[in-house]
């Protein structure tokens, strides 16, 4: 019998604590999420089997988030902010920003859809948060995974995993969280609102862009260089047409290799003792209403230059404006048609959306200068 109490004793299940069961029970709900319902599955899948793995039972020994196990091996591409900047150096070799410079103003909105962030940033420091800790949950208003963990990496690491489980499932919950607030600040005139064809952008314009934005970026902003000048390098190989290989593999496996170690590695931070707590609680409810604020923001702000342009251009685009690529343009695309099945929206809501990525990244380097 004695024998039998000292093997269950080395079972997990001895070890086994009711805040890690409430986290399993948390990462299985998250897999259900990415499999079943396929909200972001290259996102929420890694991080749910992530979560899942750092919290079952195991001796300290064998924890693989422990100095010597895989994934704090792993985890060090994020601490010390390096896979954020390759996963913007795969969305700049991926990412069109024709439908921007066809159409500047859309920076604008682009710009409006961050105020989420800057309107958490307050709502953390009246609930008694630090700086460093408000400033890394406002960036959840940008709807950008990758932004989120860099910035929370250098301001905030302890707050890493529930504001990366934040932010990426805010990313998943975008069809969700954005029509209802759309719908409510705009009239069903305004989303049946058609916009012209824009006009072709040449090669040479979309070659010049990367280098232009990353040189006034620098000279304004140095700290937010890491992330925007990935990004402009990445569209820069892809714009110039010499190194479709290096491109394909940029995009490809690049992007899905970094996807899974980020995934995986802010995942495991997501132990028990970190996440069971009220902090936890107010990072959800502040990231909600950054993402929503800044959701509202682009749109009330494209009812403005909806006003100013006589009814040419179309509120709904500034949803677009969070960074979350291209899920927010195809959220509007889907509203305008069900408004309107003639209306076609996509390539308008593009111009604000890479404007949101190029937004967030900047507004990033903002808040790490002010409190790095």
């Amino acid at each position: 019998m004695e024998f039998l109490n000292n093997l269950f004793a080395t079972t997990g299940i001895a070890m086994m604590t009711v805040n890690q069961g409430i986290m399993i029970l948390v990462a299985l709900f998250l897999l259900f999420l990415a499999i079943k319902k396929q909200y972001e599955p290259y996102l929420l899948l890694p991080i749910a089997f992530g979560m899942l793995l750092v919290n079952l039972p195991a001796p300290v020994s064998e924890g693989i988030m422990d100095k010597n196990g895989l994934l704090n091996i792993l985890y060090q591409g994020v601490k010390y902010g390096v896979y954020p900047p390759l996963i913007f150096l795969a969305i700049g070799a991926s990412t069109d920003f024709g439908p921007l410079i066809a159409n500047p103003k859309s920076l604008l909105l682009g710009a409006a859809a961050q105020l989420g962030i800057f309107g958490a940033f307050v709502g953390a420091v009246l609930l008694g948060l630090n700086g460093n800790e408000a400033a890394s949950i406002g960036i959840i208003g940008g709807a950008d995974g990758p932004t989120a963990i860099y910035l929370t990496s250098k301001l905030a690491p302890h707050m890493l995993g529930p504001i990366a489980v934040a932010a990426y499932s805010y990313m998943a919950l975008v069809p969700v969280i954005q029509p209802p607030i759309i719908k409510l600040l705009t009239t069903k005139e305004e989303r049946q609102i058609k916009m012209t064809q824009l006009r072709t952008v040449s090669k040479r314009e979309k070659i010049l862009f990367p280098i232009v934005v990353t040189i006034v970026v620098t000279l304004i902003i140095p700290s937010a260089i890491p992330l925007v000048g990935m990004l402009m390098f990445g569209n820069l190989a892809k714009e110039s047409g010499l190194v479709p290989n290096l491109v394909e593999h940029i995009k490809g496996a690049l992007m899905y290799i970094i996807t899974i170690f980020i995934g995986l590695t802010v995942g495991a931070t997501t132990n028990a003792e970190a996440f069971l707590n009220l902090a936890t609680i107010k990072i959800i409810i502040l990231g909600l209403f950054a993402f929503s604020f800044g959701t509202a923001g682009g749109v009330i702000f494209g009812k403005v230059m909806c006003k100013l342009s006589k009814g040419t251009i179309n509120p709904m685009i500034g949803a677009a404006g969070v960074s979350a690529v291209p899920m927010a343009a195809r959220v509007v695309q889907k509203v305008g048609q069900e408004e309107n099945p003639s209306n076609f929206l996509l390539m308008h809501a593009m111009g604000p959306n890479v404007a949101g990525v190029i937004g967030s990244a900047v507004a990033a380097g903002v808040l790490l200068a002010m409190f790095k």
